[in-house]
């Protein structure tokens, strides 16, 4: 079990991992912390709980930390798009680059959390089908408790974040992504400079246009590497890239790894198995 689902903590924060992974990670912060996720900076205070996609690149800056836990958890152990039904955390918690990737949460729902992480680890290195089956239990509840709390969050901070100028950019990057991935396409259809719209868009996301661009055609191709059995030249042309080269290329600058490596490492869901 343990090169698929895994507890670990921290006491010195020197020790803390840098992250590149082919898992997914859900961490407990309790104390001050910088850190960077795809090289986006936050900064944190208090208790949370951060929420990795395989392959992000997550480093620690600095911190006043009284604790920090690690769980991790690989797609063929729990496969979170097998089990929206049960727990609608794909674009919640995990591959959603509009928000930030953390929920802040009350000392309670911490202390929950912590004890649900105490019981996955006490089965270590558990091999047995329903000692297996217990620990997917504990992981379904932590998902589906985190997914609750993320939506409650959202709705307490969407009404003051909307902006009726930039409402429907997410629709509109969702849509044009693959054939339009320059920032002047967007900034044309409101009728801004280039320049007066990466503010405004940096302003409300936290991020510049440009690198919303580029990592939301990384999630799909992500999602296509993990969820379909494409190869990666069908991929390559569906995301609007000249050849699978430059493709690869591209993914691998902003991922660290190879379109190849990535789908080795981090497997064809079972959800891809059912479209066939």
């Amino acid at each position: 079990m343990d090169s698929f689902i895994k507890i670990s903590g921290f006491n010195d924060p020197d020790s803390i991992p840098k992250l590149n992974d082919p898992y997914y990670f859900i961490i407990l912060v309790d104390g001050k912390a910088s850190f960077s996720v795809d090289f986006n900076n936050y900064d944190i205070h208090g208790r949370h709980i951060l929420f990795l996609s395989p392959y992000q690149l997550f480093r620690w800056d600095s911190g006043n930390l009284k604790r920090i836990r690690f769980l991790r958890f690989h797609g063929d152990f729990y496969c979170i798009e097998y089990h929206k039904a049960e727990v609608s955390c794909n674009g919640i918690l995990f591959n959603n680059i509009y928000d930030k990737p953390f929920i802040s949460i009350n000392d309670d729902f911490f202390d929950e959390i912590m004890v649900l992480f105490d019981k996955i680890d006490e089965f270590g290195d558990a091999k047995v089908n329903y000692d297996l089956s217990i620990v997917r239990s504990y992981l379904q509840l932590i998902l589906a408790l985190c997914s609750k709390e993320k939506q409650i969050e959202n709705r307490h901070v969407e009404i003051p974040r909307k902006k009726p100028d930039l409402l429907n950019f997410k629709s509109m990057l969702d849509t044009n992504f693959a054939s339009s991935k320059s920032v002047s396409f967007y900034a044309d259809r409101y009728g801004l400079s280039a320049n007066a719209f990466n503010k405004k868009v940096k302003k409300y996301y936290g991020k510049a246009p440009s690198k919303l661009i580029r990592e939301r055609l990384i999630l799909e191709a992500k999602r296509l590497l993990h969820l379909t059995y494409k190869s990666i030249k069908e991929i390559s042309a569906e995301l609007g890239f000249e050849d699978e080269f430059y493709f690869s290329r591209y993914f691998k600058k902003e991922v660290g790894v190879s379109p190849k490596t990535f789908r080795e490492k981090v497997g064809i869901s079972v959800v891809a198995e059912k479209s066939m």
